[in-house]
């Protein structure tokens, strides 16, 4: 028997609150065959528990999201895998977007434009990281990363770093064929955002790039990204 056509592989720690919510959302794409894997760095809270109902496999990985997302490619049975962060919604026809597009198009990798779930200043962020990511080829991890498992593997699966892993599979990536860049939009949280301020955010996030990309460490970025121990 031949395996799912789609995987979907959500890393997640300590994400009781939304992940009932999230995985509920994703269920009209397992019903048509799309597989979905949560990876579990670690929670202290019921995430693992409230996710098992709701998804084909938990597994639990080392902390770190690429860690967590390397290990669910993985276990996956997919031709296709796509990386979906807990508080972003696909629309309700991405796998159908995805597989037509890989399809026409000829290319093996990805991702959707994105769109914050508020308006205002938001609105125009998400405008800037769309046309960035199509004038670059580089694309994020909120704009839902999707690639062929033979090209993940190809490109050697995200490099293990602490902050920027979506970044750097994306130049691996990037080498191998330019983006198919779907102008459906997932919808993601404004909540780190709102949390640390919006025009703050942002001249931390274009300094945190600009750092990467002259060799800085990735793990020190994390920590001046607020991550811990390798959050989410």
């Amino acid at each position: 028997m031949s395996g799912p056509a789609l995987s979907i592989i959500m890393p997640v720690l300590n994400e009781a609150a939304g992940i009932e919510a999230a995985l509920t959302a994703l269920s009209p794409f397992r019903t048509r065959g799309t597989e979905l894997i949560v990876v579990d760095g670690g929670s202290n809270d019921k995430t693992v528990a409230l996710a098992r109902p709701l998804a084909d496999q938990v597994l639990s990985a080392p902390r770190g999201r690429a860690i967590q997302m390397n290990f669910g490619a993985a276990a996956a049975r997919g031709d296709v895998l796509l990386f979906l962060h807990a508080d972003t919604e696909l629309p309700g026809d991405a796998d159908v977007l995805i597989s037509d597009g890989l399809a026409r198009s000829g290319q093996v990798w990805g991702r959707f434009d994105v769109r914050f779930n508020a308006g205002g200043l938001f609105s125009l962020i998400a405008a800037l990281m769309n046309m960035r990511s199509r004038l670059t080829g580089i694309a994020t991890g909120d704009q839902a990363i999707f690639v062929t498992k033979a090209t993940f593997e190809l490109a050697g699966g995200f490099p293990p770093i602490a902050l920027m892993e979506d970044v750097a599979l994306s130049a691996r990536l990037k080498g191998i064929s330019r983006p198919l860049c779907l102008r459906a939009r997932v919808t993601t949280s404004a909540r780190r955002w709102r949390v640390h301020g919006v025009l703050k955010t942002v001249f931390l996030m274009w300094r945190l790039r600009l750092a990467y990309f002259i060799g800085a460490d990735p793990a020190r970025l994390a920590q001046r990204y607020g991550y811990v121990s390798g959050d989410q």
